[in-house]
């Protein structure tokens, strides 16, 4: 036995039949020979393998020596050993992978298939109209002929819901509707614009044409049992975040061991400028000869019906449509799930600007139907074990708290009575609506919506509409560049609730932060169409108080991809403890940016934080930034802030709370004027610095005190002022910067030159201080300088090296460094020009 462990045999002589997979030894053995191992030596080294498929050639020898089984094989055969194996998993693998999506493009085949024949029955019936409309023009007399067919149905009348039998009389013929929706041609449907269908593609999606109400159907691929995608469609709020609550009041047994359901659902408000919505709907669920299962819904009635509640005035009840889901099982394991929503969701009731949230199906598609498709899609790859999270923690967990976090602002902003939310008195102007809830107490319970403070939460919220501000870009930006927007001691005040001590107003307990944030992702979703993650906002307290040194939030965020087709553009974060229990209580503040004009195109807006580029001369730039698009884009903003208060502070707080959100919403309107692409210039970029003069009275306070300093011009033309001294100033071939004259000096304006070179944007300056462009010896070199500097006004500094704002080295040749002044003869700030840079 132990001589045939060893034996040498021909290549190609039974290679299948060795179990581990023999090796050629390319040293001292024949090449054309090879090893053939023991079931126990395959054994041995399958276990190594599945500790390290690549062990070092000092772990095959350590291998040999304790294994004396593998006494007889040598160094090199061992190594060849697990280069065949590593080679045949990964042969494995790629197998595997290329037959899934054997599978999938199947799959998509068919889906493809029933589409086109969907199609062609389309076809039929306009040519059959067609025909039939062309008779009735050349014949008028046969207009009124009742004996002509026409493939146009017509709706049956409700049937009773008062009783069993018209329940279920109600129910088939909502399956008709639903199915002919689904698979056939009852809804005019168009393809979703920016959705192509392939192997890698999310779905086929399309949008309602002409029909009344909005309509959206999507259908592909998920990778889960049909029940089990059933049962998780079917609890709409755990997957639409727009889904207040839905309560089954009615359960009655049908056919095929199908199931009637009565079914209230309420649905959050989107913004603070419209009421809420409720539907009051028969669910039908059924399985089909085929095996497939089904899933339909409608209004019993377009008003009325359904429970009372305490709070049925801030809502209008809308209709749902036949609608529903169709899920079928696919050969090879997996479902085709066909989706349909179909609302009028009563569009008169909000005003005009507002109903496009209401009367496009892009908007329905991208919250309701896509949003229902990828989370099951998302479950999918989770439970196969495709998506990995950090922390160790459980998809479940982090999916729990980003509904959690959606829920708390979504309850912010509708304001439910029910909820405990009451309106206080405002101060005279209606810019800030001001909440409170009671209800939020301090509780000995560990329930995950439970808030421990000792005496209820004060809501300040505002909406507002954007005219030319792409949502995508200003997320991105209120995401990364919160020291624009945000007061870190309110937050430091909300942070507070979290500990076992009383809150405070900020006022009590000062802290300093640094300005900076440190942003740890927790997880995203398949499309990264959300992203969760925990911020760090870096402080020091100034007293021996409770506080921590940092306070750290919980964030997620929509619609920052560039080729987001999200109907909603969000940034909602809450207070957390460091420890980040699962149970940790959350108080959810945001903002949540909504497009009024859907581009028909469907193309996202790609622009980037770069607002230099908005400085170009021409359209050209505008035309290359999609600026000619977002011109006429159109947004609602909405803000929600929420802080604990205790109760003898509450007014205290509110009317805190009221100037906060205030000031964030000056900050925002800077923002906005800064990144939108009708309003480029060159001053309305720096209007986003507070205190900082006017970009042209900027450009010749830098050439005067230029001349000042050194006796030489900066420019040849000296004489120029204005808008062509600033345009000479922003050409000019050298990198000028501007920083502030303070302890800690921050960079406030550049030219295209310095933002080239520091690899940042216009706004994003003043996240980078002078010491951080420098290494050890820049550093060195400029403080020596800094008394010559302060005592002559100018000073020369030699050829170095300096830090991009990414990180990259910039060798200059030289520098001059002088002082800014102003008109009042006060030094404002000071002025850099780095000569003849490159990146190294």
């Amino acid at each position: 036995m132990a001589a045939a462990a060893v034996a040498a045999m021909r290549c190609g002589s039974g290679s299948g039949s060795d179990g581990g997979g023999g090796g050629y030894d390319k040293g001292g053995m024949d090449s054309g020979k090879y090893v053939r191992y023991t079931p126990e030596q395959v054994e041995a080294l399958e276990r190594v393998y599945a500790e390290c498929p690549k062990p070092t050639s000092t772990r095959r020898q350590q291998l040999l020596r304790e294994c004396p089984i593998l006494s007889n094989i040598e160094p090199r055969q061992i190594k060849v050993w697990f280069q065949n194996r590593r080679c045949r998993d990964k042969q494995r693998k790629e197998s595997s992978r290329l037959q899934a999506v054997n599978r999938k493009l199947s799959a998509m085949n068919k889906l493809l298939m029933e589409e086109n024949e969907r199609l062609q029955k389309q076809v039929s019936q306009l040519v059959h109209e067609n025909a039939y409309m062309k008779q009735q023009l050349q014949n008028p007399s046969l207009a009124n002929d009742t004996s002509c067919e026409s493939n146009v149905t017509t709706p049956n009348p409700l049937r009773d819901a008062s009783n069993p039998a018209g329940l279920l009389a109600i129910a088939e013929e909502t399956l008709t509707e639903f199915l002919s929706k689904a698979t056939g041609t009852a809804v005019d449907w168009v393809p979703m614009p920016g959705m192509k269908p392939g192997p890698d593609s999310f779905g086929i999606v399309a949008v309602s044409h002409g029909c009344r109400g909005v309509a959206a159907r999507a259908c592909g691929l998920v990778n889960l049992e049909p029940t089990k995608i059933v049962e998780i469609l079917k609890d709409r709020p755990s997957w639409f975040r727009d889904c207040r609550s839905l309560e089954v009041f009615t359960m009655l047994p049908a056919g095929n061991g199908g199931t009637i359901e009565l079914v209230y659902m309420q649905m959050y408000a989107p913004t603070t400028l419209v009421p809420a919505r409720d539907f009051w709907t028969l669910r039908y669920t059924t399985t089909m000869e085929d095996g497939s299962l089904v899933v339909c819904e409608r209004s019993l009635s377009g008003s009325g019906g359904g429970p009372s509640t305490a709070s049925a005035q801030q809502f209008v009840r809308a209709e749902m449509l036949p609608s529903g889901y169709l899920v079928r099982p696919c050969d090879g394991g997996g479902s085709i799930v066909h989706i349909v929503d179909h609302l009028d969701l009563e569009a008169w009731s909000v005003p005009e600007v507002l109903r496009p949230l209401y009367e496009s199906s892009r908007v329905v598609a991208q919250k309701m139907t896509t949003a229902a498709l990828r989370h099951i899609r998302q479950i999918a790859q989770e439970t196969s074990g495709e998506v990995v999270y950090a922390l160790g923690r459980q998809p479940a967990v982090l999916r729990t708290f980003s509904q959690r976090l959606s829920r708390g602002f979504n309850d912010a902003i509708s304001g439910f009575n029910d909820d405990g939310w009451s309106v206080m008195a405002g101060d005279g102007i209606e810019d800030v609506i001001i909440a409170c809830n009671s209800k939020k107490i301090r509780s000995n319970n560990t329930a995950p919506n439970a808030f421990i403070a000792p005496g209820g939460v004060i809501c300040a919220k505002a909406s507002m509409l954007l005219q030319s501000v792409p949502p995508a870009v200003l997320v991105r930006f209120l995401r990364e560049h919160r020291s624009e927007w945000a007061d870190y001691n309110f937050d430091a005040y909300s942070a507070s609730a979290l500990k076992s001590s009383s809150c405070s107003l900020p006022g009590l307990r000062p802290m300093r932060f640094s300005g900076s944030q440190i942003i740890m992702p927790l997880a995203h979703t398949v499309e990264n169409e959300e992203i969760l993650e925990v911020v760090r906002l870096e402080g020091q307290a100034l007293d021996e108080g409770l506080l921590s040194r940092d306070i750290h939030l919980l964030q997620f965020c929509t619609g920052l991809d560039e080729k987001s087709m999200g109907s909603c553009f969000q940034l909602v974060f809450a207070p957390i403890d460091e420890l980040f229990p699962d149970d940790a209580p959350l108080i959810s503040s945001g903002f949540r940016v909504i497009p009024l004009d859907m581009k028909t195109d469907g193309a996202p807006a790609g622009r980037t934080l770069d607002l230099a580029s908005s400085l170009e001369a021409g359209s050209t730039t505008l035309q290359a930034s999609g600026g000619a698009d977002d011109c006429n884009l159109r947004s609602v903003l909405t803000i929600a802030f929420q802080f604990p208060y205790e109760m003898h502070l509450q007014d205290s707080v509110a009317t805190m709370a009221r100037q906060y959100v205030r000031s964030i919403v000056s900050a925002v309107q800077r923002v906005s004027m800064a990144i939108s692409p009708s309003r480029s210039g060159l001053n309305a970029e720096h209007k986003i610095i507070s205190g900082f003069p006017e970009a042209a009275t900027l450009a010749r306070w830098i050439c005067q005190s230029y001349r000042f300093h050194l006796g030489v011009e900066l420019f040849r033309q000296a004489d120029e002022a204005g808008e062509s001294l600033l345009r000479m100033l922003w050409d000019h071939e050298d990198a000028i910067l501007c920083c502030s004259f303070k302890e800690k000096p921050v960079f406030t304006f550049a030219n295209e030159m310095g933002i080239n070179m520091l690899e940042t944007s216009f706004v994003a300056l003043q996240d980078l201080s002078l010491d951080k462009i420098f290494d050890e010896a820049g550093r060195k070199a400029l403080y020596s300088e800094i008394p010559k500097l302060m005592e002559q006004g100018f000073v020369y500094l030699p050829g170095g090296v300096c830090l991009s704002g990414m990180g990259r080295h910039v060798s200059f040749e030289n520098a001059v460094a002088w002082k800014v002044v102003g008109e009042d003869n006060n030094v404002h700030c000071l002025a850099f020009c780095f000569v003849n840079w490159s990146f190294v």
